[in-house]
């Protein structure tokens, strides 16, 4: 009977080689700087994001999923966008 030790040290036949981990790596990171890149040029993604959380803690909903489909359903819901996305634009 192997004890658990010795099961430790065996090889992972699933374990990433060096040149795998190394490669994910770098795949982590450009994918990182790309979701930058895309937030950075769709600030209408932060004004979804941050007016959905301000609601949440104004409201404090006891069920968030059904908020959550609400507030993301809600047809005012671009208009409310857009206007802010006119408003950053007037103060930038």
């Amino acid at each position: 009977m192997e004890t658990p030790l010795s099961l430790l040290r065996r090889p992972d036949p699933g374990a990433l080689s060096a040149a795998q981990l190394e490669q994910l790596r770098k795949f982590k990171i450009q994918t990182r700087i790309a979701n930058e890149k895309y937030l950075r040029t769709h600030k209408e993604v932060e004004w979804l994001i941050s007016g959905f959380f301000r609601e949440i803690f104004l409201k404090r909903p006891d069920n968030i999923l059904e908020f959550a489909a609400d507030y993301f359903t809600d047809p005012r819901l671009p208009s409310k966008i857009h206007m802010q996305l006119i408003k950053d634009k007037k103060v930038a």
